[in-house]
């Protein structure tokens, strides 16, 4: 093969998304919580950028305000001039991101309406009362053994090693590798008698079950004296662990001799014990969701969403580096700092007021589409697809799935995300379509009123679905029954 140098020209098309297009996306993206924590950080890094947190001024001070302001300089166009202008066109109001002028805003050039001193004192309430809820922080399941294990009076090799082990339990209390290995990766020689007795010190620690290898040894450690069928229950655990996770109780009759019954009261004990004791101690926070959106119906009933702006900072460039842009700064090098500031803090207020006109107009156009759902609850959903309401709205599909992406709103019957409000469906026999959810809906009823002596298999259960005009293959049954966590038949049958 030869190689030649060259020169070539080659024309071709690309798409490049300029950095203000990449932040108005971003801006669109984020929940509130996480577009208040947004601004407190471009407020912190812009000092060109100012938070507004005064009173609306009587009519006639803002009056004189207005004229004074058309005198000192020329107006330009505001962010919810620009929204407006795009209601019908939610997409090339991002573009028109593109394209603003250059000239600089008026000193209140601000982001959204100034609150009440209702609105301000009701946000420092919130902010003392989030301060006062926070909760302390729960004992880890290791620290709990640590206390315990201290109270042993033990030879300090065996100690050490002890305390090693604790360290060394996953989060479900077991032990995450064989004492052996264990013991090559302590970094100290120890014997494998004091091994062996620091493990069966920490096996007779609380909760009953720590310090287990398998699952089998973590139900045998919580047998005492006082379990009832403590030698049945033995024999299950070590022998007929398998088969009665897959309800084989006949077969384990045979196997052992036990009466059924035996068997069935041993079982009832053997679901009391825990196979993951240190799971109690999980510290998994809550996850603390804020609505976006909010619901509500005007005078005639229609359904209207309202934005939850009202404790999102409001912004305005500051009126100081405003003058000083205007009055020319004598430093070329302070001129520059000032001017790119000035633009970035001029875009964030930009892309804030076009996050909350996009959102407010993919909202409503989804609760236009759910009044059933609102009205008669969940299982009167309609399958709706992004693609729909991008279409209603004029905008990219992708700008409907940042819209909707993890956002929540609040409704009359209860706090949603908005992903919830979208899924496929099928058609009935009867032409109509119908959503996914509630075919899955059916199908835990369906299996709820089954007689478990007899439990419909899977095919049965296509056969019941189509008794209800729901017309699908035997796959599709087994994919939702196994979403909704429902065991097969042979798992759901009453001995």
């Amino acid at each position: 093969m030869q190689l030649n140098l060259g020169q070539h020209m080659k024309m071709s098309q690309q798409m490049r998304l300029a950095p203000r297009m990449i932040q108005s996306m971003e801006i669109l993206q984020l929940p509130v919580l996480a577009l208040q924590e947004r601004i407190e950080q471009e407020l912190a890094e812009n000092v060109c950028l100012e938070m507004r947190l005064d009173e609306p001024d009587a009519p006639g001070k803002l009056a004189e305000m207005e004229l004074a302001r058309e005198e000192a300089f020329e107006t330009p166009i505001s962010a919810k001039e620009m929204a407006g202008k795009d209601e019908a066109n939610g997409e090339a109001a991002f573009e028109r991101l593109l394209e603003i002028s250059q000239d600089w805003p008026e000193d209140n050039y601000t982001s959204g309406s100034k609150p009440s001193s209702n609105r301000i004192d009701e946000a420092g309430d919130r902010a003392h009362d989030m301060i006062a809820n926070i909760t302390e922080k729960p004992q880890s399941l290791h620290d709990h053994l640590l206390d315990q294990f201290s109270y042993f009076t033990v030879p300090r090799e065996i100690r050490d090693f002890g305390e090693f082990l604790i360290q060394n339990l996953d989060h479900h209390g077991r032990l995450q590798s064989p004492l052996n290995d264990l013991i090559q990766l302590y970094g100290r020689h120890v014997r494998l008698e004091d091994a062996q007795q620091a493990l069966s010190l920490i096996q007779k620690l609380e909760p009953a079950g720590v310090g287990a290898r398998d699952a089998k040894e973590c139900l045998l450690l919580q047998l005492n004296e006082d379990t009832p069928f403590r030698d049945v229950l033995a024999v299950l655990i070590t022998q007929h662990l398998e088969d009665l996770a897959q309800n084989r109780l006949p077969l384990i009759e045979r196997k052992t001799g036990y009466s059924l019954n035996l068997i069935k009261e041993a079982l009832k004990e053997l679901q009391k014990l825990n196979p993951y004791p240190g799971a109690e101690f999980e510290s998994r926070p809550n996850q603390t969701v804020s609505p976006d959106l909010y619901l509500e119906q005007d005078e005639n009933g229609k359904y209207v969403v309202r934005l939850e702006d009202e404790y999102t900072p409001r912004l305005r460039i500051s009126k100081r580096y405003i003058e000083m842009m205007r009055q020319g700064a004598s430093d070329p090098t302070t001129r520059e700092y000032i001017k790119r500031k000035v633009e970035s803090a001029k875009w964030l207020i930009e892309s804030i007021e076009q996050r909350h006109n996009t959102l407010k107009r993919v909202a409503q156009a989804i609760v236009d589409h759910q009044i059933e759902f609102l009205e008669k609850g969940p299982e009167f959903i309609s399958p709706l697809k992004m693609q729909q309401i991008a279409d209603i709205v004029k905008v990219h599909v992708t700008t409907v799935s940042r819209a909707v992406d993890d956002k929540w709103i609040q409704t009359p019957r209860g706090l949603f995300p908005l992903k919830r409000f979208f899924g496929g469906g099928t058609t009935t026999a009867e032409g109509e379509e119908v959503a996914w959810h509630i075919i899955r809906l059916k199908l835990k009823e369906i299996v709820d009123g089954e007689n478990k002596d007899d439990p419909l298999s899977d095919d049965a259960l296509v056969e019941e679905l189509a008794k209800h005009g729901f017309n699908l293959a035997r796959r599709t049954v087994t994919k939702y029954r196994k979403a909704l966590n429902i065991p097969s038949s042979r798992q759901r049958r009453s001995y």
